[in-house]
C-alpha cells in the first residue's frame, strides 16, 4: 500500500507531491496523460510571493529558479476609453518578489524536475475511473483495471475530477454570461513592448470592449472581455484575433500568435473538500473554479496541496478534516471576492458603470479614483487572494 497517492500532474498535484516529500512521505503520482503530453497556452501566469515561499519550503532553491526565469514588472497602468487614469511604478523588491509571471507549462517544468529530484514516483497513462474510500485506506481503480491502494489521496485532477465525481461531491456555484478571449503573443525580438501590465477599460479601438495585457517570459497575454451578444467566430478565433490585435498592440504581431482560447467566469466550490473518512482531500480545480482575474486558481490550489500534505503528515483524521474545512473556507472567500470583481468587470447595474465613468473623469484631480479603477477588477484582497496562505 502506498502511503499517499496524488492524482493529477498539473502544478497543484506536483506541488502537493513535493510537499509530501518534504515531510518524508513516499508519494505515488498518477497522471491520466502520457509523459510526453503537450499542454498549450499560458494558462495560469502568476506565481505569487506566498506561493513561492510555500514552494521554497517544500524544495529549497525552487523559488529562485522560478523567479530567475519568470518576469516581474514594476509598472501598472490603467486606461479608460483611451485616457490614462492610473500609473504607478514600484521600486525593484528586495528578497522574494511580489510575484513572477511565466507560462504554466514552464512552472510545471520546474515543479516536475523538483519532484524527480525529491524522489516522487510517477505513473503516466493512469486514468482513474473508480474510487472507494474506507476508514483505513483508499482504493483507486484505473480505466485499464489497475488498482492502487493508499493511506491517503490528494485529488488534483482538475475541473472534471474523476475522484470528486466518484466520491459524489458536487461543485456548487454559478457561471456568468458572456465570454473572454485569451491570447498568447510572442515578443518581437528587439522590439519588445514595455515590461508593464496594462488594463484598458472600454478600449475605443475595440468597440468599447475592455482588454488587459500581461507580460510573461518570451511574450505577453491579452485578455479581451467580449459582450454578451458577441460570437466566438467574430472575436475568439485565430483569424479574428489577427483582425483586432493591431488595435491593442500595433502592427507586426499578427504572425506572432501562439495560442487562442476562450473562457467564461466560473465561480464554483465543492460541497466538501474531503470524503467522510477523511482519507481523500481535494485540491485545486478539483475543489474550486475561479475566474482568472486575481490569479486565485493555481495559487490557491498550491496552498490547498500544501495544507493537505501538512495534515496528512500528522497522521490523524482530525487534522485532515480541519484542513479540508479551512481550505473550503478559503475557496468560499476567493469565490466571493471573484464575484465582487465580476460585478465590476461585467456590471449588470447601470450605477456601476456610472461610478466607473465618474471615477475616470475625476482621476486627474482625485488620484484615489484612478486607484479604485486599477484595483477593482481583482476583487477584495486578504494578503494574496489567490494563495490566501494559511489564513484564507
Amino acid at each position: 500500500m502506498s502511503q499517499v497517492v496524488v492524482v493529477g500532474a498539473g502544478p497543484v498535484g506536483l506541488a502537493a507531491a513535493l510537499a509530501l516529500r518534504s515531510h518524508g512521505l513516499p508519494v505515488l503520482l498518477l497522471e491520466a496523460d502520457p509523459q510526453d503530453r503537450v499542454r498549450p497556452g499560458s494558462r495560469a501566469l502568476f506565481v505569487h510571493r506566498e506561493t513561492l515561499q510555500l514552494l521554497d519550503g517544500m524544495r529549497p532553491g525552487l523559488a529562485d529558479r522560478i523567479t530567475a526565469y519568470g518576469r516581474t514588472w514594476h509598472t501598472k497602468r490603467t486606461l479608460y476609453r483611451g485616457r490614462e487614469v492610473y500609473a504607478r511604478t514600484f521600486p525593484p523588491p528586495s528578497g522574494t518578489p511580489p510575484f513572477t509571471s511565466l507560462r504554466q507549462i514552464e512552472t510545471e517544468r520546474f515543479l516536475l524536475a523538483a519532484c524527480h529530484d525529491a524522489g516522487v514516483e510517477f505513473v503516466w497513462d493512469a486514468r482513474v475511473a473508480g474510487v472507494r474510500s474506507g476508514p483505513d485506506a483508499v482504493v483507486l481503480t484505473g480505466e485499464d483495471g489497475r488498482t492502487w491502494t493508499a493511506a491517503h489521496v490528494i485529488a488534483a485532477d482538475g475541473a472534471r475530477s474523476a475522484v470528486r465525481r466518484e466520491l459524489g461531491i458536487p461543485l456548487e456555484g454559478v457561471h456568468s454570461a458572456g465570454f473572454h478571449v485569451v491570447v498568447d503573443i510572442a515578443d518581437r525580438p528587439g522590439a519588445e513592448l514595455p515590461l508593464e501590465r496594462v488594463f484598458h477599460y472600454e478600449h475605443p479601438g475595440l468597440g468599447g470592449r475592455s482588454v488587459m495585457r500581461v507580460p510573461f517570459t518570451g511574450g505577453f497575454q491579452l485578455d479581451l472581455q467580449c459582450r454578451d451578444d458577441d460570437t466566438q467566430e467574430a472575436y475568439g478565433t485565430e483569424e479574428a484575433v489577427r483582425g483586432w490585435l493591431p488595435e491593442v498592440v500595433g502592427e507586426g504581431y499578427e504572425d506572432r500568435v501562439l495560442w487562442v482560447s476562450t473562457y467564461r467566469f466560473l465561480r464554483k466550490v465543492a460541497a466538501a473538500f474531503s470524503d467522510p473518512y477523511h482519507r481523500v482531500l481535494l485540491a485545486g480545480e478539483a475543489a474550486h473554479l475561479f475566474p482568472p482575474f486575481g490569479a486565485r486558481g493555481m495559487n490557491s490550489g498550491i496552498a490547498d496541496g500544501a495544507a493537505a500534505a501538512d495534515a496528512i503528515a500528522t497522521g490523524t483524521p482530525e487534522a485532515v478534516a480541519e484542513a479540508a474545512a479551512l481550505r473550503r473556507a478559503a475557496a468560499l472567500f476567493n469565490s466571493e471576492a471573484a464575484g465582487t470583481a465580476l460585478e465590476h468587470l461585467r456590471p449588470a447595474r447601470r450605477i456601476v458603470r456610472a461610478k466607473q465613468r465618474a471615477a475616470a473623469a475625476l482621476s486627474p484631480v482625485l488620484p484615489w479614483c484612478g486607484a479604485w479603477l486599477e484595483h477593482a477588477p481583482y476583487g477584495p484582497r486578504n494578503g494574496s487572494p489567490a494563495s490566501a496562505g494559511r489564513k484564507y
